[in-house]
Order: C-alpha cells, then structure tokens, then sequence
C-alpha cells in the first residue's frame, strides 16, 4: 500500500497544528492509502518513554480498537495521547484513578456505580430546571452585551450551561461553579501559552477538585439528600464509591462534561452561523437529529489513546505488544464509507453513526443523554431570543494535544 506523502515530522498529536486547524486532508490521505500508519514521535516529547504511535483513522478501525479492551487498554498509558513532555511517570500513574484511564473489571465495578445518576429517569428529572438555565443563560448574554449587541459567545453561552448542569447533578452549589470552571481549565488547557499553565499548575487544580467532591462525598455520607452524591457514595447494599473515588469521577465531569460540551456548543454555533440555511432550518422546525450532528461536525475530542496488550494486526498494520494507539475520532467521524457528504453539516443527518460520544464498548460515553439535552436546550434559547445572531470575528481556538476547542466566539445580535 503507498504511503501518503505527508511532510517530514507530521504529528496529528501536534498542539501547534490544533491550534489552527483540525487536519481533516492528511486524515482523508490516511483513510484511503494508510488507515493504520505510524507516527514517529521524538522521543518522550507527549510523555511517555516511546518513540510515537499508530494512528488509527477510519471509521471501522476506531471502532474495532474501542470495543476491544483485552487488546488495547486504556489503563497501561491512560486514554490521554499526550501530555506535556515534562510530566513524570508518577503523575501519569495518579491519571489510573480516573474512569476513563481504567479497563474491566474494575472500570466495570465503577460504572456500574456511577451509572445510577445518568439514567433516563435521572436526566429527564432534570430538564425543567436546564431549560430555565439555558433561556436564563441566553437572556443575561442579551442583557450584558456591548450596545453594538456584540459579545463573546464562548464566555456568556456556551460554558453556561454545562457547568450550571453538573452542578445540579451533583449538588454543587451554583455559587461554587466557578471553582469548577477554573480547575477544569487549568486541567485541560496545560498546552496553550495564553494560559501559562504549568503542568504542576494542572495538578494542583486536579487535587483542588479532589478535595472538593471529597468534602461534598463526606458531607452526604453524613447526611444524605435526594441527589446523585447521596446514591453514589452513601448507599447501602449496593456498593458506593470512596471519598477519593468520587473525587476522581467528579474530574471526569469537569473535563468530560464541561470542556466536551460547552466546545460542541461553541462548534455547533459557529456552523449555523456559517451555514445559514441550516440556521433557518433549525429555527423553522427544529430537528430532533440535530443534536447528533453537532456532536459529529464538532467531534470535541480529536483522539484518545489506547496501549496493545499483545502483538495483533489492525488494517495492514502489525502493532507490537506495548504499543500506544491513537484512535482519531474526527477522523472517524469524516468517513465516506460511512456518512454521505461528511463535510457537509446537515442537522437532519439520519442514521448518524458518529462516534463523537466514543468508538461503543466499555467507554461509550456515559453523559450522551444529558449532553444531548444541554445542546438541544440552548440551541432553542438562542433560537427564540437571538434569531438573527451573526459572526464577527473567527473562531480563536485552543491549543490543545487532543481537544478541538475554541476559546473565543465574537458573536452579534445587532
């Protein structure tokens, strides 16, 4: 099979490449010559001790790798495809006790529990409320802008929502939401210069979340409500987790569901906004597809990674035992041998068989419902109060390793 004629050291992992652009032509080069190819990596520049990584670009393939955890495991290396160069393995090591970073059977145990708070029972309990939040969040938006009717839709939209539902998920009180919005930023954004954030920086804000759900979990424990805290770590009978287990999955939130979300928001709007018609369609009738395509144009996690436990072949490739595995979900997501017109944005896309929320298997994303209704109820508030919305400035996006995320939305109503 030819190898696609990218340039000398292309790394699909590259912050500076992320930065300005997801690289959907180099994908469309793997996909159809290369669909499994090496990347050589200097050595230990994303942290670990190697020299780089397979990468896995159709559809099928990531598939393949997500539901096949005995193969290629989230714990040996963790789901993250790469941090900073400066990381030790010990901070490496402390990323294991995050959900995401585990493989059966104990991912299973930790699931299991966990799952309790995103049934649809529990998501459904929740929708007045977020939709009050969100005609709330877009009417302060309104109310704050500038008297040109300009503002930033990042800041006064899009991270809203998905930080107020967290919240009223776990009990965490509104006032404390933006404790949580900043610890999660300095988790995630370690590789953008515009935050200067260290990654000792990013690990003090991880344990300021710890300690935080740790004291939420012990209060509960103490005195249990009627909210997912009290089911997840003070039942009986049923198993719960511990205070540090809790604390760990209340991480996960943080990133998975507010940093996930609020870009797939932010996405979300600036294809509308770009794509007029589709804007007048969704006003118009207000698709129940939608949702999903957002989720799949905005492909929020580039990639994640996975660690081949023993030698196997994947689409032409031989991967030894020890090998880390990147699997590029955006990618995956702009496969013709699975989407019609994938560079097409079309809010009434169906079957969407995207793969925004996960390749399935045991780390199929857990919050998609709620997620789902987050980008359902904002997209109407901003329908109903902002109809006639319009961009004035590019997006300015984050330079991240594996996060397509935008830090900036200049937005108007005037």
């Amino acid at each position: 099979m030819p190898c696609p004629a990218l340039p000398e050291g292309f790394d699909f992992t590259d912050p500076d490449l992320l930065q300005h652009r997801v690289p959907f032509p180099e994908f469309a080069q793997l996909r159809q010559t290369e669909p499994v190819r090496w990347i050589a990596q200097p050595t230990g520049i994303s942290g670990f001790g190697d020299s780089g990584y397979w990468a896995v670009t159709r559809h099928a393939d990531v598939k393949y790798v997500s539901t096949r955890p005995e193969l290629f495991s989230s714990n040996l290396n963790t789901a993250v495809i790469r941090f900073n160069e400066s990381i030790s393995r010990d901070q490496i090591e402390v990323q294991k006790l995050i959900m995401l970073n585990m493989d059966p059977p104990e991912h299973t145990r930790v699931r299991q529990i966990v799952q309790r708070g995103f049934t649809p029972r529990a998501i459904r309990s929740l929708e007045d409320a977020l939709r009050t939040r969100a005609g709330s969040i877009v009417e302060t938006a309104l109310a704050n802008a500038a008297p040109d009717g300009s503002f930033d839709f990042v800041t006064n939209v899009a991270v809203e929502l998905p930080l107020q539902a967290i919240a009223e998920l776990i009990g965490v009180p509104q006032d404390d939401r933006t404790k949580i919005f900043d610890w999660s930023n300095k988790m995630a954004a370690y590789d953008d210069p515009e935050y200067a954030i260290t990654e000792e920086v990013g690990a003090e804000a991880a344990m300021e979340i710890v300690s935080y759900a740790m004291n939420l979990a012990a209060a509960r424990k103490e005195c249990p409500a009627k909210d997912i805290v009290s089911q997840l770590v003070a039942a009986e009978d049923e198993g719960n987790l511990s205070s540090d287990e809790f604390g760990f999955f209340v991480i996960l939130l943080a990133v998975a569901g507010n940093e996930t979300t609020r870009n797939a928001i932010t996405h979300g709007m600036h294809a509308f906004l770009t794509n007029p018609d589709q804007w007048e369609l969704f006003k118009r009738e207000r698709p129940e597809t939608t949702a999903e395509e957002i989720v799949r144009w905005a492909t929020p996690v580039v990639s994640f990674q996975r660690t081949a436990t023993q030698d196997t072949e994947l689409g032409g490739a031989q991967i030894k035992k020890g090998d880390r595995v990147g699997i590029f979900y955006s990618s995956a997501n702009h496969d013709p041998e699975v989407f019609d017109r994938p560079d097409t944005f079309d809010i009434t896309r169906d079957p969407n068989p995207h793969l925004g929320f996960g390749g399935g298997g045991p780390h199929f994303c857990l919050g998609k419902s709620l997620a789902t209704l987050e980008i359902n109820l904002i997209f109407n508030a901003v329908a109903d109060a902002m109809p006639d919305l319009r961009l004035t400035g590019d997006p300015r996006r984050l330079r991240s390793a594996w996060l397509n995320g935008v830090k900036e939305l200049q937005v108007s109503t005037g």
